[in-house]
């Protein structure tokens, strides 16, 4: 057999779905894995006929591939991408490319594309969203790394990429290092905001309306016909709707403890990191921890008062429709904060990220794809420094358009008992956003008073700093002025 386009290690669901996806779009492809009984029965099962040959070790891999070549990991992130990275060094030659499509940590990829430059290969570490489907179908693929090995392999990945309506690859070059990786992970952190916030609105129906999951499965359904159309809402229709063999709603026999892999929190600390006030996402997270807590909480249930059961009473037609403002507000604030994260990552790290090609390649394929994204993708092209995306006009307009339904929900989710978390995170963030004047004044005082850390004065310039002798007895000595 000739010699293949591509590598692929690791047959896992997603390695196999790209590499059939790569076969389907011309290329061919070796594939290897750890265990050799799933190279053998994936050559005579799902690739048998294609332009994909089986190898058995990391050296016949590396003998049938075509120069410079090119190895495309899909190993579980964390060590066993490391082991992977040192077994092949020794195999390759200079310019030579290995690619990482896991959900990588960025700070390990930064650290992995140092340590393959040093070794004369090039790296990328890409982020693909779509799961299994996407990974067949056509993935939104972000490829950060070795700027160098883009010519290469962007003709691979352009290839398989979903397209957008408007035809468009939902693939770009993001950045050197970990950019790739690091835009994923903000992907996924949205994605976590995304899902809560549609949960929230499924429980609030529920528990203030007392409607049974098809009927709320309409509402969702309805509402993806609109301005909230997108991939999270059309799966949520459609998981509310279906039926266990004996007709009762499946998703009332789930139970209600949410699991996570980590990109949720790592998209948190890199936001405390960077001091971006990443509050919808980071509350979505603790959502998820909170449910895990089942046991407690039953028995929680059992001793915690809360308000009397007339308090969970709406009318069904104005509560349909300030939730979907609410739902549309919150996912306003939740692009928002993540698109201030991957503004202030892009100067830390200098990577010169393009927001507005980073919305237009979430638009197809991945999980957050959605008619709301070409506004996003708008936004950033109409203004490329754009602050924040609530000051773009067309945000800003409905923000303020959804404000009042969005307030009325919160306060009846409150008045009843029902969490919110990331409803009533997303408004604080909205009404502290636009207050000029914060009590942090008072917060500084307090600083001050206690450990010297200075304060800036109203009536100075930014940058100059003071100390006050509160007591009369603290002396005139300040600790110096620094931020976390």
């Amino acid at each position: 057999m000739s010699l293949s386009d591509i590598g692929v290690v690791g047959l896992a669901v997603m390695g196999e779905n790209l590499v059939l996806n790569l076969e389907s779009k011309g290329f061919s492809v070796s594939v290897f894995n750890r265990s050799p009984e799933r190279v053998t029965n994936f050559i005579a099962g799902r690739a048998k006929g294609l332009r994909i040959q089986g190898t058995f070790s990391q050296q016949e891999l590396v003998a049938s591939l075509a120069s410079p070549r090119k190895i495309l990991m899909m190993v579980k992130a964390g060590k066993p991408v490391d082991d992977t990275i040192e077994s092949l060094i020794p195999l390759l030659s200079p310019g030579d490319i290995l690619i990482d499509g896991g959900n990588s940590h960025f700070p390990d990829t930064i650290r992995r594309m140092k340590r393959v430059e040093s070794a004369g290969l090039l790296y990328i570490g890409t982020g693909v969203s779509g799961g299994e489907e996407g990974a067949l179908k056509g993935p939104s693929i972000m490829p950060g790394g070795s700027a160098a090995a883009w010519p290469v392999v962007g003709p691979l990945l352009t290839a398989i990429a979903a397209k957008a309506p408007d035809g468009t690859p939902c693939c770009s070059w993001i950045g050197s290092d970990g950019a790739g990786h690091f835009v994923k992970m903000v992907h996924n952190g949205i994605e976590y905001g995304d899902m809560q916030v549609i949960c929230e609105s499924y429980h609030l129906f529920r528990e203030l309306l007392g409607m049974d999951a098809p009927s709320i499965g309409e509402i969702f359904a309805g509402w993806n016909k609109g301005e909230l159309e997108s991939y999270l809402v059309e799966i949520s229709a459609d998981i509310l709707r279906f039926k266990d063999t004996d007709g009762t709603p499946l998703v009332d026999r789930i139970l209600d403890a949410a699991g996570q892999k980590g990109t949720g929190k790592w998209t948190s600390f890199a936001a405390m990191d960077e001091g971006i006030p990443l509050t919808l996402i980071t509350e979505a997270v603790y959502a998820r921890s909170l449910s895990a807590l089942k046991e407690e909480r039953v028995a929680a249930s059992k001793v915690l008062a809360g308000p009397p059961e007339t308090a969970k009473k709406a009318q069904a037609a104005s509560l349909i429709a300030d939730l979907k403002d609410a739902l549309y507000a919150s996912k306003i604030v939740s692009y928002a904060q993540g698109f201030q994260l991957l503004r202030s990552a892009s100067a830390t790290y200098g990577w010169g990220l393009d927001f507005g090609a980073i919305a237009a390649l979430w638009r197809g394929g991945c999980i957050i794809r959605s008619v709301f994204l070409n506004k996003i993708t708008d936004a950033y092209r109409t203004n490329p420094e754009l602050a924040n995306l609530m000051l773009d006009p067309f945000f800003r307009d409905r923000l303020a358009a959804a404000q009042a339904g969005w307030r009325r929900v919160v306060a009846a989710a409150v008045e009843a008992g029902v969490p919110v978390p990331a409803f009533s995170s997303a408004l604080a963030y909205y009404d502290g956003y636009r207050t000029a004047s914060l009590p942090a004044n008072l917060l500084q005082g307090q600083r001050d008073y206690f450990g010297a850390h200075t304060y800036e004065r109203t009536d100075g310039a930014r940058g100059e700093f003071h100390h006050t002798d509160w007591t009369g007895h603290g002396g005139n000595t300040a600790a110096s002025t620094y931020t976390v």
